[in-house]
């Protein structure tokens, strides 16, 4: 029914998209949005502001960016990969949130034949200061400490299930806190490339489901080995790139699959892996953690969201950066969509070729590689609202992530999921008749069948007295009295009993 309803859904909602991606420059509520139950557009408060502008300049440069492609946050520092310049900017955040340029890295010490970089695309930053820097055209992974001396480099596995004829060209990467390096690599859909602290080849990763057509697999059979050479192969997708989040999982993203396929759910923009490869992002959400539902066209955009790039907090909240229309979905740890912001053009807080996205506390950055500017997003007031009532949850404090989502309720009386988190509160607080209310509402089916189990359980505890009660009195009286009678009549009619 709810597939039937979307599809109703979709044409009407592509008109309201259509109309008001001319005129979401001059309109309060035309940034940020959501979709309900039904599927339609929800505008919503801003959760999110553009606090700073960051370009060439700002970064105290001399010259301009050029393809910047890649950012790394730790602490507060930042890691920008100036690709077509070949180098590494890095900055540093003051305490007013200000952003300074700490050093520009060109070079790199040590015992190694190739000092410089060529073409560096992705950077990752270890606690104790280590670096991992895709340096892409000279075909390695390399590893340095904090002062830039060269500790050992990632190079092409020479295993029997790595290509040798294809170049290695090492694209984005993580880290996790052994120091082994999860890579992606140009065309290589094998899934992710893992490697071992001491650079040795370990394996690959979460490679991809393989889907295809049923026809087009019938067709290949039939074919002869000259035409089945010219077809296209049943292949993994590649992966777009990689996030490590703190608990130690992988966030992994890509575009390259088919329209069909994200729309049925037979493949994912997002997945979240566990060591073993296992994609265990949750997904109970109304709609797929996919971008956007309604894929109009207009202006030049057409088809699903391109999801390029994922940074999650520690509040489980993952923002998703859309390359198609420029656009920032964020998503908790359910899948439900939290809100989404952005879009393309030329002003603050809109994209012409985003990239990247980080996060420094709430606060979020996109790096744009063809306005060569990173964008600062600094949590609104509904935005931070919105981030307390989820880590209040998370913390075990439910009656105040419930106060917190009412107040979140009285900014934006659209948002259902302020409603679900009312509801997931009470639920926790065994107030599950309170809570049935608020997920009936919405139309949550899987929580408000999980409020009336407990509730129906409590309602018999509390009852059962009347329950056996009410039982006896309708079972075992009536019973009773039809075997008196029964008894009563066979005395009347036993001959031993008639009197004379």
């Amino acid at each position: 029914m709810r597939k039937t309803m979307k599809r109703l859904s979709v044409f009407l909602a592509c008109i309201v998209i259509g109309l008001s991606s001319s005129m979401v420059a001059n309109a309060e509520t035309g940034y940020t949005y959501n979709f309900d139950f039904w599927g339609d557009v929800q505008y919503s408060p801003d959760a999110y502001a553009v606090s700073d502008v960051l370009t060439a300049v700002d970064m105290g440069l001399t010259d301009r960016l050029s393809n910047p492609s890649s950012l790394f946050v730790l602490d507060n520092r930042v890691w920008l990969c100036d690709t077509n310049n070949n180098r590494i900017i890095e900055l540093e955040r003051d305490e007013e949130g200000k952003f300074h340029q700490n050093r520009v890295i060109t070079e790199i010490k040590g015992n190694v034949d190739v000092k410089t970089f060529s073409g560096p695309t992705d950077i990752a930053v270890s606690e104790d200061g280590y670096m991992f820097i895709c340096d892409k055209n000279n075909n390695r992974v390399v590893k340095v400490d904090e002062d830039l001396n060269y500790v050992l480099s990632f190079v092409k596995p020479t295993d029997t299930n790595f290509d040798q004829e294809a170049s290695f060209l090492p694209d984005k990467l993580c880290i996790d806190t052994a120091g082994r390096v999860f890579c992606i690599a140009t065309n290589v859909n094998k899934g992710v490339i893992k490697y071992e602290p001491d650079g040795a080849f370990a394996g690959f990763v979460g490679a991809t489901e393989v889907t295809y057509d049923f026809m087009d697999w019938l067709w290949k059979k039939l074919s002869t080995k000259e035409q089945r050479a010219q077809m296209e192969a049943f292949v993994p997708t590649e992966y777009e790139n990689v996030y490590m989040d703190y608990e130690g999982f992988i966030y992994a993203c890509t575009s390259k699959i088919s329209p069909n396929d994200l729309d049925a759910g037979k493949a994912d923009a997002i997945r979240r892996l566990n060591m073993m490869g296992s994609n265990i992002l949750i997904k109970n959400g109304n709609w797929y953690p996919l971008g956007d539902i309604h894929w109009d066209e207009g202006g030049g955009y057409e088809g699903p969201s391109q999801i390029i790039d994922i940074t999650a907090m520690d509040n489980d909240v993952y923002f998703a950066l859309d390359k198609n229309r420029g656009r920032v979905f964020a998503y908790d740890d359910q899948g439900n969509l939290v809100y989404a912001f952005g879009g393309p053009g030329n002003q603050d807080g809109y994209f012409r070729k985003p990239v990247s996205i980080e996060h420094m506390g709430h606060d979020l950055l996109v790096l744009d590689s063809l306005d060569n500017s990173i964008t600062v997003f600094r949590p609104t007031e509904f935005g931070e609202l919105v981030f307390r009532a989820i880590e209040q949850f998370q913390d075990g404090k439910y009656a105040e992530s419930g106060d917190t989502w009412q107040e979140v309720i009285r900014l934006n009386g659209n948002y259902d999921l302020a409603y679900i988190g009312v509801g997931r509160a009470l639920l926790r607080q065994e107030r599950y008749g309170e809570a049935m209310e608020y997920f009936e509402l919405k139309y949550d089916e899987d929580n408000y069948s999980k409020a009336y189990k407990q509730y129906r359980k409590e309602w018999v505890e509390d009852n059962i007295v009347m329950v056996l009660i009410v039982l006896f009195a309708v079972i075992i009286v009536p019973m009773s009295i039809g075997k008196i009678k029964k008894i009563k009549h066979e005395i009347d009619t036993d001959e031993f009993f008639k009197t004379e």
